[in-house]
């Protein structure tokens, strides 16, 4: 068992994304199945198209974005929760004048992350 406050871990700055930022809230050593991130995401911040290798599960904390899923946009903001699928592509692109944040859970896997440039 773990308990943890929010401002505990580290926030580390996304070099591939533009005023992104991540913290590990619950890393692959702490539990066996799932690993919990929260993502932020400036005001004129972005995370660029890519794909991952694992399926993301994601709460939208705060904040207002504008998601690229496959060939879909949606717009995505506080209480939304999106599903994203293993190897389909997607962005994040902050709309609000508020840091867009989301809790993103991923399974425990090698999880290789293509930069779609």
């Amino acid at each position: 068992m773990s308990v943890k406050n929010l401002n505990t871990p580290p926030i580390v700055a996304i070099k591939d994304g533009e005023k992104t930022s991540k913290q590990i809230l619950i890393s692959a050593d702490e539990a066996p199945n799932f690993a919990m991130r929260r993502f932020i995401i400036e005001p004129g911040g972005f995370m660029p198209l890519h794909t991952n290798s694992v399926e993301h599960e994601q709460f939208c904390l705060g904040g207002e974005a504008e998601v690229v899923i496959g060939n879909e946009t949606i717009i995505v903001k506080k209480n939304d929760v999106v599903f994203i699928p293993a190897g389909v592509p997607h962005s994040y692109k902050t709309l609000s004048d508020d840091a867009f944040q989301f809790l993103c859970l991923v399974p425990n896997q090698d999880d290789v992350i293509d930069i779609k440039k």
